[in-house]
């Protein structure tokens, strides 16, 4: 098993802004979901790349809009992208795009589809994303220290398994990352309801605490505003109940597991805002796995721990998500999809440190170039958070 201190490096791809990723992508990225047909179309014709679909980009405004171009910037400015082409139905947004993924350094370009049509669009991106293959193709890993690695976390599916064992699994994992100078992020808003104020007493200054505690009362505010007479079925979803969770509050008391017993809160992010240093973020976003997934690359991390307890199946376009599961039910009918059995915890069969040890060797084996079962299995799940209709 993998020993991890202040010594332990990996091999990575060292980009042009000095960040490091543990993938290689070249994504041919829509602005817009009229833009989807000609981006995957280039993905088909041009072996090496991958298309990143969505269903939005078009009227939005105001904070929405802006959240929209953080995502899509993000997710090109994510060290695990070699290079992107951008597709957008028109030239203006499009460019605003691709002006900000060029900030990076990393190759970048944009086509707009109005006044040339799909045949053209494709054909035009589909030579500039060949040459981004050549391009992402000479490229090799070097040798990166371990505090260069930006690590993100949440669970899905969560139940009674989820508190005792694999979302602690995660919590021992973060603190023994915590220390080598990394960067880590959790979120998940409303899913810390009930235990919010464990969460404040960790924030390492008075003012984290205070910007927490306004996201997490501002959310609070939001689901209230368009509550119906519960949250039942959302907030514990089927899953959790079904899995032994009763109340919001039990289900937040499991999710804090994850961010361990030493590590402190150094800062709060907006959705999809990137970190600013190392140590632990809390980022405002939704609970919805992939919805937070996607911020999370979207925010630059490189690799997500996911914690399950039924079984959730989530991967991502651009980030590897390995799954950890204490279940040994799920363990058993979905083995497929989990890549750290930590079910011997609760069969005391493993301690905490020998669980934490194996997720980090997954972990280790994943930035070092292994697929996880997601990648394997094709889960590329891209999800936009937005935050009201449009215009």
């Amino acid at each position: 098993m993998t020993h991890i201190d202040k010594n332990t490096t990996f091999w990575g791809y060292r980009r042009e802004n000095g960040r490091v990723g543990v993938r290689n992508h070249v994504i041919i990225l829509p602005l817009d979901d009229l833009s989807n047909a000609a981006a995957e179309a280039v993905a088909h014709a041009v072996k090496g790349t991958m298309a990143v679909p969505h269903p939005y980009g078009r009227l939005q405004f105001g904070a929405d809009l802006e959240l929209h171009f953080r995502t899509l910037i993000g997710a090109g400015s994510n060290p695990n992208v070699a290079a992107v082409v951008v597709i957008g139905i028109e030239d203006s947004w499009t460019k605003t795009v691709v002006d900000g993924i060029a900030a990076t350094g990393k190759p970048v370009v944009g086509f707009g589809i109005e006044g040339h049509g799909d045949h053209e669009t494709i054909m035009r991106a589909s030579k500039a994303a060949k040459n981004m293959v050549h391009h992402a193709t000479s490229l090799h890993r070097v040798e990166c220290p371990i505090s260069d690695l930006w690590i993100s976390t949440k669970c899905g599916e969560s139940d009674t398994t989820s508190g005792c064992g694999a979302n602690p699994t995660v919590g021992n994992a973060f603190d023994k990352l915590y220390s080598l100078g990394t960067t880590l992020v959790f979120g998940e808003t409303s899913e810390l309801t009930g235990g919010e104020h464990l969460v404040a007493a960790r924030c390492r200054t008075e003012k984290v605490r205070t910007d927490f505690m306004k996201m997490f009362n501002d959310y609070q505010d939001m689901i209230k505003r368009h509550a119906t007479t519960d949250l039942s079925d959302s907030q514990p979803t089927k899953g959790n109940i079904a899995g032994g969770l009763t109340t919001i509050e039990e289900k937040a008391l499991g999710n804090i597991q994850k961010i361990g017993k030493q590590c402190m809160v150094d800062g709060v992010l907006d959705k999809a805002e990137t970190p600013t240093g190392p140590g632990l973020w809390f980022m405002d976003s939704s609970s919805a796995a992939a919805e937070m997934v996607t911020l999370c690359a979207a925010s630059g991390f490189a690799v997500h721990f996911f914690p399950t307890g039924q079984g959730n199946v989530i991967g991502n376009a651009i980030v590897p998500v390995i799954k950890i599961c204490a279940n040994p039910r799920t363990v058993r009918l979905m083995s497929e999809h989990i890549d750290v059995d930590c079910s011997g915890l609760l069969q005391q069969e493993q301690t905490m440190d020998v669980a934490g040890d194996l997720l980090l060797d997954m972990m280790m084996q994943t930035i070092n170039g292994r697929f996880t079962s997601a990648e394997a299995l094709g889960h590329r799940e891209f999800v936009m958070t937005r935050l009201f209709e449009s215009a």
